[in-house]
């Protein structure tokens, strides 16, 4: 390994940003009916943020740039950039502290196993790292930064169904994972989860299922309400995490949440994104939501978590966590 890859770290989320990315939901032909909810959700999470970080927009278009300088322009710097959809956490770069100072990890992005492919998610990377003023790293392999959950020493949370699943890198065994993830974040061990969320979007990724809070110690859920469906998953994840050594507190999920057909959404409050002084939380009309914010505050006592509305982002498969990218300070 170079001398960069060898002194290269992910700093923990909860480290102090230099700048948040995030993107402003811009066509319609993707969000339909739910784009003024999508923005009107995405411009609470910026207002939330704004006092303690800089924060980037990056939107797609004329008329995106100027619904989002109207709503969020005093809050937030807007770029324009060319994106399929607003999955910054997926398809922009996993910044990295080196000796030499910050770089932008950039992995190939196949539309979440070929499901969701998209003019310029593959490329949306690249322009954050210019923006950034930052070299960028390519790797030929298919990552998505939701699919990793990093506890800042080195140490990776991840989930099988998605790492191992043959629509991103073929026939990668778990060996093959370890090393390519070795070779580019430095990690010192990668921790296994098995499946993700019912009906999740991403196959698995870990942001929605268990985030570390410190270096030992992680949150994930515990089930709510008797049709709760991921009941049993949320029994078998604590089971596994406390297996792994780690300190494990739980937080209510938001329980059983369906899309307009009756089917159950993967809704979850796991996909809270770490601010410089906020820590924002996704909310469901549910009853379970102010006991999971009140939970995750005591995890977070110089922080304040505030639990913010994400219907509309749930419609496209995701949330809070999964729209931002943060930037370290060096």
């Amino acid at each position: 390994m170079s001398n960069e890859s060898t002194t290269l770290t992910i700093p923990a989320e909860w480290s102090h940003h230099k700048v948040l990315w995030t993107a402003w939901p811009s066509h319609e032909t993707l969000w339909q009916e739910n784009l003024a909810g999508a923005r009107e959700e995405v411009a609470n999470m910026v207002r939330a943020l704004a006092s303690g970080e800089p924060i980037r927009v990056l939107a797609c278009g004329d008329e995106a740039m100027a619904s989002a300088t109207a709503a969020i322009g005093y809050e937030a710097e807007i770029l324009p950039a060319r994106f399929g959809d607003i999955w910054l956490r997926d398809t922009g770069p996993i910044f990295a502290l080196t000796a030499q100072g910050s770089i932008a990890l950039r992995f190939r992005n196949n539309g979440w196993g070929g499901k969701y492919r998209l003019p310029g998610d593959d490329s949306v990377g690249d322009e954050v790292a210019k923006a950034a003023g930052v070299e960028p790293l390519h790797f030929d392999f298919v990552l998505e930064g939701g699919a990793l959950e990093h506890n800042g020493n080195g140490v990776v949370l991840t989930t099988r169904q998605c790492l191992l699943n043959p629509n991103r890198n073929g026939d990668w065994s778990q060996a093959r994972a370890e090393q390519a993830l070795q070779q580019a974040l430095n990690c010192k061990q990668v921790l296994w989860l098995e499946d993700g969320l019912l009906n999740d979007h991403t196959d698995g990724h870990v942001d929605n299922l268990a985030r570390f809070v410190d270096s030992n110690s992680v949150v994930c859920q515990s089930a709510s309400g008797r049709s709760d469906p991921n009941a049993g998953l949320y029994d078998t994840l604590y089971k596994a995490l406390r297996g792994m050594g780690l300190n494990v507190h739980q937080i209510p999920s938001p329980g059983r949440i369906d899309d307009t057909e009756g089917e159950p959404m993967p809704a979850s409050h796991m996909n809270f994104i770490i601010g410089n002084e906020t820590v924002v939380m996704p909310v469901y009309e549910d009853h379970y939501s102010p006991q999971a914010v009140a939970d995750l505050q005591r995890l977070f006592p110089r922080h304040k978590v505030v639990g913010l509305p994400s219907r509309h982002l749930l419609t496209g498969g995701g949330s809070f966590h999964c729209i931002t990218q943060q930037e370290p300070e060096l």
